[in-house]
């Protein structure tokens, strides 16, 4: 029979008689216990000294890996060497970009559809890990939030367990209700329901199932900063907001630190089970974070005119919402429909004993950092070449202690 020696990261196979010896030597050739590997097979074995043009035994499937969030997922999980698989639906040219997050032949692409549910089998098959990103912010005439964020991770998270997945990560969201408080409509928020109804299934379905539950996310093609940066957001200069913003408090999280999050879940063996709040590092007023980012977008009052009231006393502002619903139902103009509306208001509510972001060991960006550069391409008169010195530096929000 055949025996399998690692030594210094490198398998070497020989033949001897008796049973099947597999054996993990260190490199300093300590008196340590040897660690006995999982497989056999030579093509799961770590090889290499790290980085993308290694392979660290890693081997997952990112199911929503075209959105926001998943790019970056993706880009950290190609750094350190893992295999990725990466379902798609619909054009393949919209997943094909993330060809060169990982070296040569480790990124492949596998067509499915959520409710397919081969399709899903297939794509996970020769996973350890499965992470599931797949969202809606709206609903369509295909999906409902039913579809998507219950039944669609329901049926994600029992493949992923009959396939033998070791690691099954789920993407929820901060403030899931099963009875959301109504703020603009009567029933509260759908989002946040079908969130919460969503994560019930996953724990039903996949026991060890690591959750998190980001608060509002942004980065570059966010929408955070971008739906309050774009003009079907305000009344011509004026932003309307819930009492003025002033009753919701936000805890926005960088994408960067929220990616990272799930690459340490994945490489910490003391996570299985666990729900983690991936929230930033610090607190504000809504108020206060939208009138920072009209003033780093040189569109405050003093030189653009930019005001802030309450939307209670504009019924205006609630049909043009409407209205956008109703001509372009599957892609809504500047992401402005009445679910986002009634979620931008829900202040962001930390549980106490759930552990965070900093508890996987993810050093959190500041909003004051990281939001002017995001911001700068929505500067008004962003073509004049500003001299040094001209623009005060615009003052940054005053944070919830």
């Amino acid at each position: 029979m055949a025996s399998l020696i690692l030594v210094n990261g490198s398998s070497l196979a020989r033949q001897q008689t008796g049973a099947l010896g597999i054996i993990c030597l260190k490199a300093n050739y300590s008196t340590e216990e040897p660690r006995k590997l999982k497989s056999t097979n030579l093509a799961t074995l770590k090889r290499g000294t790290g980085g993308r043009s290694s392979f660290n035994g890693i081997v997952a499937t990112v199911f929503g890996s075209t959105g926001f969030l998943g790019r970056y997922v993706c880009n950290k999980l190609g750094k350190i060497g893992s295999q990725l698989i990466l379902p798609y639906r619909g054009d393949h040219y919209d997943a094909l970009r993330l060809k060169v997050v990982g070296d040569l032949g480790q990124v492949l692409f596998h067509p499915y559809d959520l409710r397919d549910e081969e399709s899903i089998y297939k794509a996970v098959k020769y996973s350890n890990v499965v992470i599931n990103l797949v969202g809606r912010d709206w609903e369509t005439k295909n999906f409902k939030f039913q579809d998507v964020h219950v039944d669609g991770a329901r049926r994600i998270a029992r493949i992923a367990k009959q396939a033998g997945v070791e690691k099954f990560i789920h993407l929820s969201s901060l403030n899931a209700s099963a009875d959301p408080v109504p703020i603009v409509k009567k029933d509260g928020s759908q989002f946040l329901k079908s969130k919460y109804y969503g994560e019930l299934a996953v724990r039903e379905e996949f026991p060890e199932a690591i959750v998190f539950r980001p608060s509002d996310i942004y980065g570059q093609e966010d929408r955070f900063l971008r739906y309050y940066a774009h003009i079907w957001r305000r009344q011509f200069r004026a932003m309307p907001l819930w009492y003025k913003g002033e009753r919701t408090i936000k805890q926005p999280v960088y994408c960067s630190d929220v990616a990272q999050g799930i690459i340490n879940a994945i490489k910490d063996s003391d996570t299985q089970g666990n729900t983690y709040q991936a929230v930033g590092p610090r607190r504000y007023k809504l108020s206060e974070l939208v009138d920072w980012f009209h003033r780093e977008m040189r569109k405050d009052e003093e030189w653009w005119g930019y005001r802030r009231y309450d939307l209670r006393y504009d019924p205006t502002f609630m049909m043009r919402v409407r209205f956008t619903e109703f001509i372009s139902p599957g892609f809504p103009v500047g992401e402005l429909h009445t679910e986002r509306v009634e979620r931008e208001h829900v202040s962001d509510v930390i549980e106490k004993g759930v552990p965070s972001l900093e508890d996987l060991g993810v050093n959190l960006t500041l909003m004051e950092d990281q939001v002017p550069w995001e911001l700068r391409p929505y500067r008004a008169a962003l073509y004049y070449d500003a001299e040094l010195g001209e623009f005060e530096k615009p003052t940054p929000p005053p944070f919830i202690h």
